[in-house]
């Protein structure tokens, strides 16, 4: 009798430790496909990160910088970015303010949470980097060209981290 309540007892336990989201991560969620693929990076202590994407027609960097919220919605912190032509903001709107300083304009949000965006991976050869810490993550290298993701901040279990696959970058000191 005391084998079988252990044995009952055991599993509810590893069911529990198996199923319940437990650790924060950066998720990269494929869409628009029958069979989906998670990615993820799990988060630790530091809230921010950065994306980091070369503009298709500009030809130079934009800097995208957010914040992790409590709630898992994320913070969009600011936005680095040397032209302003095509899709690139020359003035701040309600809630923004822009700066230009060493000919870098950065447009800086007061209060722009969303809880996720998607995010396309095109088939053109320019850099995509999603940066935590000191992890630089080729996004391009790792998640498929063509494809389209949903991002977000959630919880997973131990279940999806195993399904998932587990981001990695290259170290680069700060």
């Amino acid at each position: 009798m005391k084998k079988r309540y252990f044995f009952i007892i055991s599993c509810i336990v590893l069911s529990i430790i198996f199923f319940i989201p437990l650790e924060d991560a950066l998720t990269f969620t494929e869409t628009k496909v029958e069979k989906v693929q998670m990615y993820y990076l799990p988060l630790h202590d530091g809230q921010q990160f950065q994306i980091v994407f070369t503009h298709s027609i500009h030809k130079t960097d934009v800097i995208e910088s957010y914040e992790v919220l409590a709630n898992n919605d994320l913070r969009l912190l600011s936005m680095q970015y040397e032209d302003v032509a095509v899709g690139m903001p020359g003035y701040a709107e309600v809630g923004q303010t822009l700066a230009y300083a060493n000919g870098v304009y950065t447009l800086m949000y007061d209060d722009a949470i969303v809880p996720n965006f998607n995010l396309f991976v095109a088939s053109i050869d320019a850099k995509l980097q999603l940066i935590y810490q000191v992890n630089h993550i080729d996004l391009k290298r790792q998640l498929v060209k063509g494809k389209s993701y949903l991002f977000e901040v959630k919880k997973l279990s131990l279940y999806e981290k195993m399904k998932g696959v587990r981001l990695y970058g290259e170290r680069k000191a700060q």
